[in-house]
């Protein structure tokens, strides 16, 4: 089961003490130290693997069971690590929970990353769980928005900023108005003409559910192509280049376990995390994955699970420049690394 994690304190020091006590407190400092110092692990007695603390970016659900299919399967204790997975929620700001220090890694979107490097923070993208973004726009069948063009003078629903919202008005010559996503359904069943954001893997469910007939037009079909990533800052990326590079590794091995294999024990501690996953709705969104091709990508497109090549990141970067997201092109090395992905994924390696 996922585990909260609390900052941890500090030690306090001692400053500038008189010389004529200083004999005493060493001396009551070393008595306490001997009254409570604890026996030595037994010689031959393995060090307890390090802990890695990974940030999600909502509760529990199937869109991160790869990770934990990782975990119930035992791959990080394989791999020696110990993880954490730390759910996230709403008005969690994941990215500073990340620089704050309080979890190692995170997932995020591709995009946000470039943006935010841009403007001088010290992320670094470390690999891809998602060659597709399941973001999507979600319309009736029987309404008339059938392809992107047809957003033009039309209100969508959306969440303010989303980098995708520039590039669909800048690439497609269309213009529409926005309002504020409240993460609802009622508006959408009310009107066969409403237009709003969603995920393959959530919304259509309950529309269906509910009597409706949905269908959606995935962002990476629109040519906006962020993948899902897992990041940290430089400064553990620097410090802990082991426990990365074998995170990454395994949360992959998760992931094609939980989409090829069984993903009865990810399901498990994910219900076990969040009351309100189902196992109907988790095989939907488990379904959704596949047939969007949203893990693994398309193998005629040169897509595979866990493959981040500099090519697509270079497009992502000149595509946010254009629309004037980031003030430069900035190099992909400034926010991705590429030598801790399995060497198999790695350039030169297909």
């Amino acid at each position: 089961m996922a585990r909260f994690v609390q900052p941890h304190g500090k030690l306090s020091q001692i400053h500038d003490l008189p010389r004529r006590r200083l004999a005493l407190v060493c001396a009551a400092l070393a008595a306490a130290l001997a009254g409570c110092s604890r026996p030595s692990p037994a010689v031959g007695t393995a060090p307890a693997p390090p802990k890695v603390r990974f940030k999600t970016d909502w509760y529990p659900q199937a869109e991160h069971g790869g990770f934990y299919q990782a975990v119930a399967r035992g791959f990080y204790r394989e791999a020696g690590i110990d993880v954490e997975i730390v759910p996230g929620g709403p008005g969690v700001l994941v990215s500073d929970i990340v620089l704050s220090g309080q979890v190692d890694l995170a997932m995020g979107r591709s995009d946000d990353m470039i943006a935010w490097v841009s403007k001088g923070l010290p992320f670094v993208i470390v690999g891809v769980y998602m060659e597709r973004d399941p973001q999507a726009i979600l319309v009736h069948e029987e309404g008339p928005v059938k392809a992107f063009a047809d957003l033009n003078g039309r209100t969508v629903m959306g969440v303010p900023g989303s980098n995708w919202i520039e590039y669909i008005k800048v690439h497609y010559h269309v213009d529409f108005n926005l309002i504020p996503s409240n993460f609802g359904l009622a508006q959408f069943m009310a009107d066969k003409n409403f237009v709003q954001q969603c995920f393959v893997t959530n919304e259509p469910y309950y529309v269906r559910k509910n009597g409706g007939h949905p269908r959606t037009l995935l962002m990476s079909d629109s040519g906006f192509r962020p993948y899902r990533v897992l990041y940290t800052t430089q400064r553990y990326v620097r410090e802990h280049p082991r426990e990365v590079r074998v995170f990454v590794a395994a949360s992959l091995r998760g992931w094609d376990d939980f989409m090829n294999g069984d993903p009865s024990p990810g399901k498990a501690l994910i219900s076990k995390g969040n009351a309100s996953m189902s196992g109907e709705f988790m095989d939907y969104s488990i379904k959704a994955m596949r047939d969007e091709h949203i893990v693994t990508g398309r193998a005629e497109d040169g897509e595979r699970l866990g493959l981040m090549t500099r090519r697509r990141m270079e497009e992502q970067v000149n595509d946010l420049s254009q629309l004037g997201i980031i003030p430069a092109l900035i190099p992909v090395d400034k926010f991705a690394r590429f030598d801790l992905m399995p060497a198999d994924l790695q350039p030169g390696a297909h």
